[in-house]
């Protein structure tokens, strides 16, 4: 005789089991179903392509998306007029889901398998930033209407931030506080591969050295003058010489973007823009002070006068293996992006422009092994993940090899590649958040970890300083 006590208990617990398996299903049936609609929402934006801390339209439109969605929306935070926190429901857990929608400058290209940059466009979505902001208007919509029917007690929140892309938004946001009360941030970003692996990022800083110097006939009055220029190269100098003594691993790279107009007249004024990177924060410190001593020297050298104006800077980012255990088993559900023929097609001619790549075509359609990774780029996230237990995610938009910042991934994510890997993640992200609103011990244990990651003396400050958000810097 079967007894009733336990009998009643096992169809609790598989009715309670199925309840949650056809939640997240619905979620993510939901997503697929408008996929259309945010197909032409990145478009938009896509085309439009617009620079940090000038994409109104891209901003406006997610907004828009939004709010008719029902989402209250803050907009022009942390004195960023295209920063916006859109929200939706009430209390405990709060997930953050991170979106941008920023471009590149100096690399428009059509949807084609070889070089063709659209004519008068002065960027383009190499970083993929377009497919970044609409999938996570997605998942954002998709999470508020699991929350609006079961009646479930949380809070999802949508942060809109711009200018990842040399410009630290979210830096900006951190620093004024709008991150707090999170419980848990969701974060994706367009990729070569499919992968949720917990890794770390390089804490960078960047600033633009502007030298002033004498303008003059550069062949009749030499003597009087005193080049901007020189204090530039003389800086960039001394810096490729410091270069054999930092640590392997450290990043410097620089471009002069102001260098005279004319060789006959002694430049005047003349702007080196640079970058200094490293894993650890202290090492870029450290390296960071013998840069501007350089900078310093240099002046001296040549007659100048110095200024400079620090335009960003981040921290690495801190993995939190508990959400990121939780995102790596919804993309596993999930799985890649499988191409059709036309793709398919599209892909191998892609693949013939790449240089070295490092995957194969067929590793769209994988996920990536569970390991630590330490990528060699930079992100505004990282200063995001030293204040909120963080969980990433990595899905394939471009064509496996494809690096980012390429005209082949601005290529690729104007097309159904890119929107297909944009749907998935929109899944994932969706997925993952409904999965912390049905355990709240996981979000315990969550904050539990970045405690212990940050270690007992961490003390947060921005390594941007007090300034205020550099609205212009890419004008």
């Amino acid at each position: 005789m079967i007894n009733s006590s336990k009998f009643i208990l096992t169809l609790l617990i598989i009715s309670a089991v199925s309840y949650g398996q056809l939640g997240k299903k619905n979620i993510q049936e939901s997503i697929e179903q408008r996929a259309k609609d945010y197909e032409n929402i990145a478009k938009s934006i896509w085309g439009w392509a617009e620079l940090g801390y000038q994409e109104e339209k891209s901003s406006a439109l997610l907004k828009k998306t939004l709010s008719n969605e029902g989402f209250s929306i803050k907009s022009g935070v942390a004195e960023i007029p295209t920063a916006f926190v859109a929200e939706y429901g009430s209390g405990k857990p709060i997930i953050g889901i991170l979106a941008e929608f920023d471009a590149l400058p100096g690399i428009s290209q059509e949807v084609a398998t070889e070089r063709k940059p659209i004519l008068g466009q002065a960027g383009g979505h190499a970083c993929g930033h377009h497919l970044f902001g609409t999938a996570s208007t997605a998942a954002a919509i998709a999470v508020k209407n699991y929350l609006n029917k079961s009646k479930k007690k949380g809070t999802v929140r949508l942060y809109g931030t711009p200018a990842e892309e040399g410009g630290s938004g979210k830096v900006y946001m951190v620093r004024a506080g709008l991150f707090d009360d999170v419980d848990v941030v969701l974060d994706w970003h367009a990729s070569d591969r499919n992968a949720a692996n917990p890794g770390t990022s390089m804490a960078n800083r960047s600033a633009k050295f502007r030298f002033h110097g004498y303008s003059a006939h550069a062949a009749g009055a030499p003597e009087k003058g005193r080049s901007a220029l020189d204090g530039v190269e003389a800086m960039n100098n001394m810096v490729n010489l410091l270069r054999e003594h930092i640590p392997d691993g450290s990043r410097i790279h620089y471009v002069i973007t102001r260098g005279g107009n004319a060789p006959n007249v002694v430049p005047d004024f003349a702007e080196v823009f640079y970058y200094v990177r490293d894993f650890n924060v202290d090492i870029l410190e450290d390296i960071w002070s013998r840069v501007i001593k350089t900078a310093e020297g240099a002046a001296l050298g040549t007659g100048t006068r110095l200024e400079y104006e620090i335009i960003h800077g981040n921290r690495p980012v801190l993995a939190n293996d508990v959400t990121q255990k939780i995102m790596y088993n919804n993309l596993t559900a999930i799985g890649g992006v499988n191409y059709d023929r036309k793709e398919k097609k599209f892909a191998k001619e892609i693949y013939k422009t790449l240089r070295n790549p490092s995957l194969g075509l067929e590793s769209a359609s994988e996920v990536q092994p569970y390991k630590f990774t330490r990528g060699k780029g930079s992100t505004d996230v990282g200063d995001v993940s030293w204040m909120v237990p963080t969980a990433r995610l990595r899905m394939a938009t471009w064509v496996p090899g494809t690096s980012a910042h390429t005209w082949q991934a601005v290529s690729a994510g104007g097309m159904s590649i890119g929107m297909k890997g944009m749907v998935n993640a929109a899944k994932v992200i969706a997925g993952t958040a409904f999965d912390l609103y049905n355990d709240p011990e996981t979000i315990k244990n969550a904050k539990k970890e970045l405690i212990e990651r940050r270690g007992p003396t961490f003390n947060y400050y921005s390594l941007l300083g007090e300034r205020k958000p550099p609205l212009d810097f890419r004008k």
